[in-house]
């Protein structure tokens, strides 16, 4: 819709340079460049470059694993310090079967392909699956709560657990130093987070080769010591597995509490999937990854056969001493990277919560020009440390720390399986009953899992409960605090297309230059407007009614980033478009809006925001809980033209108490 006025502000370009701050880079980027969005930088990269990368930051977590997944699956079983070759064969028999079906064949070989414009992740699952339903469902959006919130359980526990692991190698070395590994843990970890803000560009051009290096001496080891005892490799007959579940009862669910460890770290295979892409993944799994676990697994296997006295740590006792000082500083590097891989994890997952109004805005920084993956919010990296500290200091040994780990895992696979199930069906790729005959037997094996990971719920496996459970707490009151002050909102503001006639008449005073109102309701008249008309009896020359909308995929297309509609001669509609996965900036974006038909003078413009204050004045009970839950967290969000990017010296805001 475009003005019949030829007097009309928006058909006149008066666009000047530039209004912004010096330390305004975004901005003035795109003012160098007279109103043009800087592309994207592109980096054709080859297929083993990819490839070697998605080694580094995939299968960084799960890398880790033989560490300690077989030597706390042994310790239920070696009770009185020895074992059986029928239990060790057993034991080797569950976690190459477990690597096979979990990871293989659910994560690999289906859910590479099942992604939002090739993006992963649960949210990202989520958002397909309510697009395939067509409205949104409390119960599926229930469901992505749970799953981010043990998502986040788990970023808080991998990386305690993976560090202290590694340490604990050095007193294999220096037993004098065993006191110290404690200390040398927190600082190892306080470190990483500490250099979280500038960024991983540059460590993570080392994260390949280094994990490279680390894969290629666990399968090297793996194969030594498979020429010794050559007999492991009848753990690829699943009889065994289900020989040793029948023999040992009793024990089978704290044993597949531990087995399941080797496949923690399996959903960045999802998570990272926009990162590198569906091949090389599957080309780092089957090339190196898959064959340097199991070899690795079925060489620690082989040494436990011939010296049972390689019980208490089979994977450092697998090289001679006067190696072992190596093996230790290059296990800490994996497991550095590791925890680094789940931390920027964190960040994207909590930019994804955030543009789906599941978390209060923050901060969120980019810390790399040609990567827009590559984020810092430093609300959730402190967040992080504390709870790392936290459980360091309480549990003190990667042993006691692995009673807490699988629940949280376990708990987002499952999820993930309920979700995949929901697609298949709901999209039409599957009928109801073929869905099911898909995914049931997977889900059966992780809730199997789960429940064998519940039973150390007393010796710690409630600390991923109790985290998740206060995080999705969180995330369902800012997520229905929202709802309610939007839906309480709109039934008091003035539809757009009434309040534009009832202004031709006006004889209110228009003063010059331009006024952007944000509202994320572009129908309705912004508060802010209405205040400004109220209490300074004015009207912009050119009054922008600004929206923000967050797409349900993960990049916006340019050529739909901006629409521009012109209402009256002194009224007109933006819409700026970013995904999910996208860090608004409106600065940035005001170049391609410019194209889309918007013409102003930069020197005279305003952004105008609205500022609602929840007040809770309901009576006493669990939802006055969640409403007081959500007015908290309002007064720790990040403010909105520092969150949108706006100018800072161009930005009025205007405040009202909205009661809940």
């Amino acid at each position: 819709m475009t003005s019949s006025n030829p007097n009309s502000p928006f058909l006149r370009d008066e666009t000047r340079f530039p209004f912004f701050d010096e330390d305004e880079l975004d901005i003035a980027d795109y003012l160098r460049d007279e109103g043009e969005e800087p592309a994207a930088p592109t980096h054709k990269q080859s297929f083993a470059a990819l490839t070697i990368g998605a080694v580094g930051v995939v299968y960084g977590d799960i890398g880790t694993s033989p560490l300690y997944a077989f030597r706390e699956a042994l310790r239920p079983v070696a009770g009185n310090g020895s074992v059986t070759p029928s239990e060790v064969l057993g034991l080797l028999s569950l976690l190459i079967w477990t690597l096979i079906l979990i990871v293989t064949l659910k994560y690999v070989f289906f859910l590479l392909r099942v992604d939002n414009r090739g993006e992963g992740g649960i949210l990202a699952l989520y958002t397909i699956v309510r697009l395939a339903i067509g409205r949104r469902s409390i119960p599926v959006l229930t469901l992505a709560v749970i799953g981010a919130a043990l998502f986040f359980g788990d970023a808080i526990i991998t990386p305690a657990i993976s560090v202290l692991s590694a340490v604990e190698g050095a007193g294999l070395v220096m037993p004098a130093l065993e006191e110290w590994v404690v200390p040398t843990t927190l600082g190892i970890l306080i470190g990483l987070f500490a250099v979280q803000r500038r960024g991983t560009k540059t460590i993570a051009r080392a994260f390949g080769p280094i994990t490279v290096l680390w894969f290629s001496v666990l399968a090297g080891l793996g194969l030594w010591h498979i020429l010794q005892a050559p007999a492991v490799l009848a753990a690829f007959n699943p009889v065994w597995a289900v020989a040793f579940l029948i023999e040992h009862k009793l024990i089978a669910f704290a044993v597949l509490g531990a087995v399941f460890l080797a496949v923690t770290g399996a959903e960045a295979l999802y998570a990272d999937l926009g990162h590198f892409g569906r091949r090389p993944i599957m080309a780092a799994w089957f090339i190196l990854v898959f064959p340097a676990l199991v070899m690795n697994y079925l060489g620690q296997g082989a040494l436990v056969l011939t010296d049972p006295t390689a019980l208490s740590n089979p994977l450092f006792a697998m090289v001679p001493p006067v190696v072992l000082p190596w093996l230790v500083m290059l296990a800490t590097a994996a497991t550095v990277i590791a925890a680094q891989a789940v931390i920027s994890g964190a960040f994207s997952m909590g930019r994804a919560a955030i543009q789906l109004g599941l978390l209060p805005r923050m901060l969120i920084r980019h810390t790399a020009a040609d990567q827009s993956g590559q984020i810092y919010i430093g609300t959730i990296n402190w967040a992080l440390l504390a709870g790392v500290i936290w459980l360091v200091l309480a549990f003190r040994s990667s042993e006691s720390l692995a009673h807490a780990y699988g629940i949280a895992v376990t708990g987002t696979m499952i999820v993930t399986s309920v979700l995949a199930c929901l697609y298949l069906f709901r999209s039409g790729l599957l009928p109801l009953p073929l869905a099911l005959v898909m995914v049931v037997p997977i889900a059966a094996i992780e809730t199997v899992f789960l429940m064998s990971n519940l039973t150390k719920i007393v010796d710690g496996g409630f600390v991923p409960v109790i985290i998740a459970l206060v995080l999705g707490i969180t995330m369902w009151a800012w997520w229905r605090g929202t709802q309610s002050i939007l839906t309480k909102s709109h039934r008091q503001l003035v539809p757009v297309d009434s309040f534009v006639r009832s202004m031709a008449n006006s004889s209110v005073h228009v003063i010059p230059g331009t006024a952007f109102f944000l509202i994320p309701d572009p129908d309705v008249v912004p508060s802010a407007l209405l205040h400004n008309l109220k209490h300074n009896r004015v009207l912009h020359d050119q009054t922008v009614i600004l929206t923000i909308e967050t797409l349900r995929v993960p990049l916006a297309d340019p050529t739909e980033r901006a629409s521009f509609e012109v209402l009256w001669a002194h009224f007109a509609r933006l819409t700026l478009r970013f995904g999910f996965m996208e860090t608004p900036n409106v600065s940035r974006a005001m170049g391609t809006a410019r194209r889309a038909g918007l013409k102003f003078d930069v020197m005279r413009t305003t952004f105008f925001l609205g500022r609602r204050r929840p007040v809770v004045t309901g009576p006493f009970g669990w939802q006055r809980v969640l409403d007081k839950l959500y007015a908290l967290l309002y007064r720790f969000s990040a403010d909105p033209s520092d969150f949108y990017h706006l100018p800072r010296d161009r930005v009025v805001e205007l405040g009202e108490r909205v009661a809940m």
